[in-house]
């Protein structure tokens, strides 16, 4: 560490990786207002947040897979931190969200636009209702930016129209329910297909169509929106590419073959 240089703190390095997951690979940088901002909260240059998100990258291993190496100056500590996040996708990043907004003196509800009129008055059930919506804040957000806002199915580019899906189902693995690397960003139409079985997405990242849908090949919309995109790649992510055992269960137990 260079004279003058203050050490990264545990609540600083878990603030740094939320925004790293939340931000495109590609805008990494120290003129991002969003890492101008960070900056200012906690007392660094932005020069610094964004070398620090970088270093990050060193230790992402989706990165790694696809010779993507990032700085090399990654500390003890950082790896701690990193592995410690991604190793509690149940607590961690709903932690980091809490920490964001104490920094903002803000509210968990207002940080992530959560209207007050659709939450419960108060008590544990209100604390409840806002926790399941900042982690879907929070993985909608971060999955949307590992995709750079394109379907994995049709590259469409419309945020509006683009689902953070789930691999494994929501309902039946909680431990999974934020795992990045348990998401892809989807469209509509497409993600209720997958969510249904009549479409999925193989472990060498090839897209699967069920035989129920082959069956209907006189209907010109299926054709178009489906038949096409039988074994062709998916388009993959820039960071967190989907876990193949998260897929190998969906081709095994969600897939209508």
């Amino acid at each position: 560490m260079k004279q003058g240089q203050k050490l990264w703190t545990r609540e600083e390095l878990i603030l740094a990786i939320n925004l790293y997951c939340k931000l495109p690979f590609g805008r990494l940088h120290r003129q991002n207002p969003e890492i101008i901002n960070l900056a200012d909260l906690i007392g660094r240059t932005p020069s610094s947040v964004a070398y620090k998100l970088v270093n990050f990258a060193s230790l992402d291993l989706s990165l790694k897979a696809r010779g993507i190496k990032g700085a090399t100056n990654a500390s003890k500590l950082d790896a701690e931190i990193w592995n410690e996040f991604f190793n509690n996708w149940d607590s961690l990043p709903y932690l980091s969200e809490k920490l964001l907004a104490n920094l903002k003196q803000t509210t968990l509800e207002k940080l992530n636009d959560i209207p007050d009129v659709e939450l419960p008055k108060e008590g544990k059930m209100r604390e409840q209702v806002i926790k399941v919506r900042v982690n879907q804040s929070f993985f909608r957000r971060s999955i949307l930016a590992s995709y750079n806002d394109t379907c994995c199915i049709t590259g469409i580019q419309q945020k509006e129209f683009l689902i953070a899906g789930h691999i494994k189902p929501w309902s039946i693995d909680e431990k999974n329910r934020l795992n990045l690397q348990n998401g892809i960003a989807i469209n509509a139409l497409h993600d209720k297909a997958f969510e249904t079985g009549l479409m999925t997405i193989t472990t060498d990242y090839k897209i699967k169509i069920s035989s129920l849908l082959f069956k209907q090949k006189k209907s010109e919309s299926v054709e178009e929106y489906f038949l096409r995109y039988h074994n062709k790649d998916m388009i993959l992510p820039s960071r967190f590419l989907p876990d193949v055992n998260l897929l190998k269960y969906h081709n095994e137990f969600c897939f209508k073959e």
